[in-house]
């Protein structure tokens, strides 16, 4: 019997109004995609609106996993934000590739090349 631990989420500020969200462990349907909603949800709450989500310590993306992100995406671009993925490899990159989401989400080897020209500089007046 196999025993998964359960999804981690650890945010981290990588540049002024850019957070990123670390996904540790297995992203499936049920209370994986519910905490990521939640994460999610509670950022936009606080007007950050450019998040990255860091897939690099993920171990397992199944269908309901990625609707989730994919409803995120969505949710961020509605608030005049965005989401972009970085450190995807192994069965999860060839998840997202495959089923094309890479043609719709950016996707980076790091969360810090992801962070690059991510959110429009704000412009102040002369």
């Amino acid at each position: 019997m196999v025993i998964s631990l359960p999804l981690q989420i650890t945010k981290k500020q990588i540049a002024p109004g850019i957070v990123v969200l670390e996904l540790a462990g297995p992203i499936h349907m049920g209370p994986a995609c519910h905490q990521i909603s939640q994460h999610v949800e509670e950022h936009l709450g606080r007007s950050e609106n450019w998040v990255i989500f860091d897939l690099s310590k993920a171990t397992f993306l199944d269908s309901g996993g990625l609707g989730e992100i994919v409803r995120c995406f969505s949710k961020m671009k509605k608030s005049g934000g965005s989401l972009r993925l970085a450190g995807a490899q192994g069965m999860i990159a060839t998840v997202i590739k495959i089923t094309k989401v890479d043609k719709v989400i950016e996707m980076f080897p790091t969360a810090g090349e992801a962070a690059v020209n991510f959110r429009p500089e704000t412009k102040t007046g002369n």
